[in-house]
Formats: structure tokens, C-alpha cells, sequence
């Protein structure tokens, strides 16, 4: 019971404070899930970020079905789940209601350029999280080998970043384990 709690209020907090959606709720989410209640290790973190990037939908909802169903079940996937989009959904209807209103306010248009600097850090912190334990895992030359092709596919091929993933997937299951 008092894990439903905990599972609901992580993401319920994660997704009410992720300002702009799924990639300022993921450092969110990581903080809750990886280093306050180890649900996860910071590994396993990237695995289902990864996965859950390749597959079609908001990564938010993707993150917290998988974390619910993997520590409660299908009941936490419903506490999860629910706790990741009602917020949304009533935060949405009332703040766009508000911000059409006041559109040409100075204030809301600082509030919204502002907040940008915040999720842009937050997203750098969980990147450069992800690139230690990486390079830990399978050493620098592999790292920045993978990097470089994924950068190549993704910058100059214009391949989509859902292929990419799936190719590193492929690769580390044949080479790295």
C-alpha cells in the first residue's frame, strides 16, 4: 500500500514540475526513481529510456507504465499511469485558458523564456549521468565509438533516432554481453 503511495506521488511530483513535457520530467523522474527509491539503477534507467525513445508515444507515459507495472503490477501501472496524465490533463485546460487570455503579458512570455535554461541543465545533468556510467560499463573508446556512429546516422544521414536506438540495441546485445 504504502508503495502505490510512494509510486503515485513520485510521478505525480515528476510530472506536475516537468515544465514542457516529457524531457523535463525524465531528470525528474530519474531522481525518483534511480537515487530516492532505487527502483532502478542508473543502467537499467537508460535501457528503458532508450527502448521507451524507440517506441511510439510520450516518454513520460511510457516510463511510468513500465516502472508501475515493474514494481506493482498492473495496479501501478494504473497509479502510475494516471499519475503521469490527469495532471496534464487538468493543468492543460486551465493554463491555456489563462495564457490565451494574457498572451501579451510581459510576465507570462519572461515566465515561459526563463524556465527554458532550467530544463536545458536538468537534461545536460541526466546526459552527463548516462555518459559516466556508460563509459564505465564499456569503456571510452566503445562510448565515443557508438556516439560517433549514432551522431553520423542521426546529424548527416538523417536517420530516425528510433532506428538508431534499435541498432545500438542490436549491437550491444551481440557485442557487449
Amino acid at each position: 500500500m504504502m508503495e502505490w503511495w510512494h509510486l503515485f506521488v513520485s510521478f505525480f511530483l515528476s510530472n506536475v514540475f516537468g515544465y514542457g513535457g516529457g524531457p523535463s520530467s525524465i531528470p525528474l523522474m530519474y531522481q525518483d526513481i534511480v537515487t530516492n527509491h532505487n527502483w532502478m539503477t542508473s543502467s537499467e534507467f537508460s535501457n528503458m529510456l532508450a527502448l521507451g525513445n524507440a517506441l511510439p508515444g510520450p516518454i513520460a507515459t511510457k516510463i511510468a507504465a513500465y516502472v508501475g507495472y515493474e514494481i506493482a503490477g498492473w495496479v501501478g501501472v494504473l497509479i502510475t499511469v494516471a499519475a503521469t496524465v490527469v495532471p496534464s490533463i487538468i493543468a492543460l485546460i486551465i493554463l491555456l485558458n489563462i495564457l490565451q487570455k494574457y498572451k501579451q503579458s510581459p510576465v507570462i512570455k519572461g515566465m515561459t523564456l526563463l524556465v527554458q535554461p532550467v530544463i536545458a541543465i536538468m537534461m545536460v545533468l541526466v546526459t552527463w549521468s548516462s555518459l559516466v556510467e556508460s563509459t564505465n560499463e564499456i569503456g571510452y573508446l566503445q562510448f565515443f565509438g557508438i556516439a560517433t556512429v549514432a551522431f553520423y546516422l542521426i546529424q548527416m544521414k538523417k536517420v530516425h533516432p528510433a532506428f538508431v536506438i534499435v541498432v545500438g540495441f542490436v549491437y550491444g546485445g551481440i557485442f557487449l554481453s
